[in-house]
């Protein structure tokens, strides 16, 4: 049986990003750092052991202060901690992995959340511009530049046999638009369900944390496989 560690961690391991990018504009590929690798193998060791179905929830793309250090999607190296994996990257917190890793206390934990939900980006690599992080949409003509990349992506990701009814994607305005899109040219998934941004909730509507953290858990509740 290949696991689901199995099958990511050889998916970043072959990460390759070989397009030219527009001037000032650099990919974050932390997957050759051997410290990035070694607590990516320790936590999906940890939660992935395994070859049960799981349904993806889609970002935008790492941030250099989460993922885009860490290797794993809105996992910062404190987040890493707390989950038992030491760690001696810089001890910065991401705003958006905060939230996040509340809401999977309120959810039931990390096992019980990771057990069911794995959770990637439209670019599964980071973009920064003048040390400061990107949005790919954010960079003019860049989403059509990496087109092909974050296609195979995906579809690489659902080969290992991810849920293909449902997915939830993190981001209601242009995350959103530009997967709905893509999903239909592609047929990636029979439905895409947005949430708000866990970014966007932190820096605009932190007062309403706990009324955005019950509509995910709600909504991821109530998912159908």
């Amino acid at each position: 049986m290949t696991s689901w560690a199995d099958k990511i961690l050889a998916f970043q391991k072959k990460l390759k990003f070989e397009i030219i990018l527009p001037t000032g504009v650099h990919v974050m590929n932390p997957y050759g750092d051997e410290q990035a690798n070694r607590v990516c193998k320790k936590f999906y060791e940890t939660f992935y052991d395994d070859a049960i179905q799981r349904t993806m929830i889609v970002g935008i793309n790492p941030g250099r202060m989460g993922g885009g250090i860490t290797g794993i999607p809105f996992t910062d190296p404190v987040k890493l901690e707390t989950l038992s994996i030491k760690n001696e990257l810089p001890k910065k917190r991401e705003l958006s992995a905060d939230f996040i890793y509340e809401m999977i206390g309120a959810y039931g934990g990390a096992k019980k959340f990771y057990k069911k939900y794995y959770i990637s980006a439209v670019s599964p690599l980071g973009f920064v511009r003048d040390g400061k992080n990107l949005n790919y949409y954010d960079v003019k003509g860049l989403p059509k530049l990496i087109d092909s990349f974050i296609v195979e992506c995906l579809r690489q990701q659902l080969s290992w046999g991810l849920n293909p009814k449902i997915c939830f994607c993190l981001g209601e305005g242009e995350n959103f638009k530009f997967l709905k899109k893509l999903n239909e040219t592609h047929r990636f998934f029979e439905q895409i369900v947005p949430l708000p941004h866990p970014r966007f909730i932190m820096q605009y509507r932190r007062k309403r944390i706990n009324e955005f953290m019950e509509l995910y858990v709600k909504k991821l509740a109530t998912e159908w496989q």
